[in-house]
């Protein structure tokens, strides 16, 4: 089945902000948030053992164990074991750094053999109450978590969690698996491998408006080829899209905000969000499966799907082509 069919809906909802991302969110409005969510209709749940060490995934299954289970899909990542443990000094969170320093203090490891594989996949089934995982992504197998040490780390992947997760899937037990990545070199690197069978992958942060080119054209063409999918993490890209000050989990540099101020100058003439132009460009591509903003607060959910449903002219589409804010060869919507 097409990752598309799987996840069923355009709009998803990202759970890193319930592991206390950036900030430190009370209990009683990360149960709120998920409930707006699925009082929105949403469906679609991605999340992680490592937002705020487990605390996420806690913090879903307690807002979604009332639900109907056939009614929803979840997908969580392996590659991180959380231990009852706990963490003494700073974590090494590579290019993220201390982004989840209000999560919960339990010692986070990283392995993606098999059995750290299967063994996280346990872990997550208690923490978010639930009898299966619809999707599993391997985390993190990139440059921005591991530096020079990325490739070892995908080859241990590519000998574990891999090979686990083909089998996985093969014998029903999960619908699909990929990457959960914020990098593209991963993702090819997974496509050329011979023998092994993913069903698409989650790619955070290299398919918005404000960085888009290299997965246009070096990945989303080999996706379609494939009849694969891929989900949009981060949209808005750490929230610098939509007047946030973080771009890629840092401060934006002058040359994100020129970009930002110079799209907003757009948006604002046509009478538009920020939150539409984003959202929209980004599932405008045919190789998109769905896209999963993130929310902290139940109002998100709300101007989400606003933004999603949103009637943006055509005629900014075309502008902001013309002042060589979007790629050339980006697919954009063309309703309006």
């Amino acid at each position: 089945m097409a990752l598309k069919d799987i996840i069923g809906s355009k709009l998803g909802f990202g759970a890193a902000p319930l592991g206390n991302m950036f900030r430190a969110i009370p209990e009683e409005e990360a149960l709120a948030t998920v409930e707006a969510a699925w009082n929105d209709g949403i469906r679609y749940f991605d999340n992680a053992p490592f937002y705020g060490a487990g605390l996420a995934e806690i913090r879903m299954g307690e807002a979604l164990k009332g639900k109907p289970r056939d009614e929803y899909v979840i997908s969580t990542k392996v590659g991180r074991v959380v231990l009852d443990e706990i963490e003494e000094g700073p974590r090494d969170n590579g290019e993220k750094g201390s982004v989840f320093a209000d999560g919960r203090p339990n010692k986070v490891i990283n392995d993606y053999s098999a059995d750290a594989t299967l063994r996280s996949i346990e872990d997550s089934l208690k923490r978010l109450q639930t009898d299966r995982i619809d999707i599993v992504w391997v985390h993190d197998v990139a440059q921005d978590f591991y530096g020079d040490d990325w490739l070892a780390m995908f080859e241990s992947a590519q000998t574990g969690a891999f090979k686990a997760l083909d089998r996985l899937r093969d014998e029903g037990v999960i619908k699909a698996w990929g990457l959960g990545v914020n990098r593209v070199e991963p993702i090819e690197l997974l496509l050329d491998l011979d023998g092994t069978h993913p069903d698409g992958s989650l790619l955070a942060g290299r398919y918005t408006l404000l960085d888009h080119s290299r997965a246009l054209q070096r990945l989303m063409p080999k996706v379609a080829e494939r009849g694969l999918g891929i989900v949009v993490g981060g949209p808005y890209s750490s929230g610098a899209l939509v007047g946030g000050p973080n771009f890629e989990y840092a401060p934006a540099t002058s040359a994100i905000l020129d970009k930002v101020a110079r799209i907003k100058a757009l948006a604002d003439r046509h009478g538009i969000s920020m939150k539409a132009a984003g959202l929209q460009f980004a599932l405008a591509n045919p190789a998109v499966a769905a896209v999963i903003p993130g929310a902290s607060r139940p109002g998100r959910i709300v101007e989400d799907r606003a933004a999603l449903d949103e009637v943006v002219p055509v005629d900014f589409w075309r502008e902001l082509r013309a002042a060589g804010l979007v790629d050339s060869a980006a697919p954009l919507p063309i309703s309006g």
